[in-house]
């Protein structure tokens, strides 16, 4: 059977208590485009087993991803590090806000031993924000490249990062343990960055992911932007234009679906032939990699995506 997953009314998905004076903002109803398998899987079981032994956090969960049924029923999680609390609120996130605690220095090897035990052949890494360290959590991110590396030898390792704002020298850090690809979203265009994204700096971001090139030119750069959220298409392809800038080789755009009421609200569901266009106009500017789609997130499909990645890197070298 196939439903719609509605994070709004599902009550394993508390409010959280940083929303609560927000007022409340409606969605328009959900297109039947819009549509997941609930994860009843075998499969998803077993993974959400080898989570919970090891006593990690997931974005797939904390963030209430569409596509987890799918990718868990394939032992796909990506994980999520340095605890479950974000020192940020932004507006179109479900992962809750507050003081987070201190940094768990078992977890850089309990993630390494998840990746083994799933068989993980390319896994991601992201985590919530950390103002409150010193470097912005990077040598936590080095810590577990570096343990999975030692573990799993042969799998190749992507990380979604923050941007480390006014942490200098934290990139260094997390481009010195050489992950294979390094994703920093930066989520949506520059005019809606103070009602979706306050805690941020648009062209930091930019200048963050030019930046990791410049570092290292073997490193995949990657990022993201959701779509629905107020943007005009103009913009959407500035985005493009800016990332392209930045030498940035994948990008993926999704469509926001609100978490709660207390969240921004849907603007617009921007249906799937408006997604194919600007696939097609972000490879006309120059992307190896372009995932659009409805569902499309960071870390879906990512270990094909990676294979695809290297493969359209290899014949633009020819």
């Amino acid at each position: 059977m196939v439903v719609i997953v509605d994070t709004i009314s599902n009550p394993l998905r508390p409010r959280h208590p940083e929303k609560v004076n927000r007022p409340d903002s409606a969605s328009p109803p959900k297109p039947d485009w819009i549509r997941v398998r609930a994860p009843n899987t075998r499969g998803y079981a077993d993974t959400r087993n080898i989570v919970r032994t090891n006593g990690l956090h997931t974005v797939c969960e904390e963030a209430g991803c569409p596509n987890i049924g799918e990718c868990w029923d394939k032992k796909h999680a990506t994980f999520m590090i340095m605890g479950d609390t974000c020192t940020r609120a932004c507006a179109f996130c479900n992962v809750k806000t507050g003081m987070p605690n201190a940094l768990d220095a078992a977890e850089p090897g309990n993630v390494a031993e998840a990746v083994a035990k799933l068989g993980l052949a390319h896994v991601v890494i992201t985590s919530v924000d950390r103002d409150d360290l010193a470097d912005g959590g990077a040598e936590h991110f080095a810590e577990t490249i570096r343990a999975i590396r030692a573990a799993c030898p042969s799998t190749t390792i992507e990380i979604l990062t923050p941007d480390f704002l006014r942490k200098e020298g934290a990139l260094e850090i997390v481009v010195a343990a050489r992950p294979d690809v390094f994703n920093h979203n930066l989520e949506t265009v520059p005019s809606r960055y103070l009602t979706v994204r306050p805690g941020a700096r648009y062209f930091h971001s930019i200048r963050l992911l030019q930046r990791v090139k410049e570092l290292d030119p073997t490193i995949f750069t990657k990022s993201g932007i959701m779509v629905g959220l107020g943007e005009e298409r103009h913009e959407v392809q500035q985005v493009m234009d800016d990332l392209r800038s930045a030498d940035v080789d994948f990008l993926t755009i999704g469509q926001y679906l609100q978490p709660t009421r207390k969240h921004h609200a849907v603007m617009r569901y921007v249906p799937p032939d408006e997604f194919s266009s600007y696939e097609k106009v972000a490879y006309t500017k120059g992307f190896l990699m372009v995932s659009a789609s409805p569902l499309t997130r960071s870390s879906h499909h990512a270990g094909e995506d990676f294979a695809r990645l290297k493969a359209a890197r290899a014949a633009t070298a020819r």
